[in-house]
């Protein structure tokens, strides 16, 4: 079982750069019988590798925005304390709801957006102009020739807001933070759908790494009968997704994630009421 449930982690992470974590703290309580706090750091240490693995993948083709991922996982480091912090003050119940909340959120703004993307080449609310800039309702604009990213003091200050933040919910519900990243990208950016799938990937792996360092530090005893198979599993389900993923629309992408957001929520809901 540790296996199978850690191969579709992976490859739902490798098919929308979130997923893992979110995915798989519901998938192991459900499946396992575990509490919140049992599955979260299974499923960190799990996303970590995976994510780590799909990071390099992307980046030998070129997807991934390292220096946005640097920042953002910079920032998600120095704040997962804080999440970790908040955790031990609030109850199961408490800490499942904000969880299911944060799914279904995360759901409807990717599904809005993927209605109206620009598939595979622009956000949702972009468009290229004569001069090569962008049309976009947020600051953060591209070079059109190389697709990376123009850097100013504003665009600065929104990628490394967006990683502490994901950093708080990382260390809070014990996920990647993907479902923040991905959507949140993908509304203040033109990037592709792809491109911020892969960028994901490195923050991801950068913060759930960081967090995972943390956990051990503290003394925590990572089960590893069970997470070494459900890891491994998942860099299996990783490399199948990274296969897969170009052959997908982007939107079609989105609202496949969105739809199993909105599965997990309800899955989440049903354990912490029974």
């Amino acid at each position: 079982m540790a296996i199978a449930l850690g191969v579709l982690v992976g490859l739902v992470l490798g098919l929308t750069g979130a997923g893992g974590g979110i995915l798989a703290v519901p998938m192991l309580m459900a499946g396992v019988g575990w509490t919140l706090p049992q599955a979260a750091p299974v499923a960190l240490i799990a996303v970590c590798l995976a994510a780590s693995l799909g990071t390099y993948l992307a980046w030998r083709q070129g997807w991934v925005r390292y220096r946005a991922a640097l920042l953002m996982g910079a920032m998600g480091a120095a704040t997962a304390p804080l999440g970790i912090l908040l955790a031990g003050h609030l109850s199961l119940p408490a800490l499942s709801l904000i969880f299911a909340t944060a799914l279904l959120i995360a759901a409807v703004r990717l599904w809005r957006q993927s209605l109206t993307s620009f598939t595979g080449e622009a956000s949702p609310n972009s468009a290229l102009l004569e001069d090569g800039r962008y049309t976009h309702a947020a600051i953060i604009q591209l070079n059109p020739d190389t697709g990376r990213i123009l850097w100013t003091y504003p665009t600065t200050a929104i990628v490394a807001g967006i990683g502490a933040f994901t950093g708080v919910v990382a260390g809070l519900l014990g996920v990647g933070g993907g479902f923040i990243i991905v959507p949140a990208l993908r509304w203040v950016t033109p990037l592709p759908m792809h491109s911020a799938v892969a960028t994901s990937l490195m923050v991801i792996a950068l913060i759930s790494g960081s967090t995972v360092v943390g956990a051990l530090i503290s003394g925590y005893s990572y089960p590893w009968v069970f997470a070494a198979p459900f890891a491994a599993g998942a860099m299996t389900g990783m490399l199948a997704g990274r296969a897969i993923a170009p052959r997908i629309a982007g939107p079609r992408l989105q609202q496949g994630f969105a739809a199993l957001m909105v599965l997990a929520a309800v899955v989440l809901a049903i354990r912490t009421n029974s």
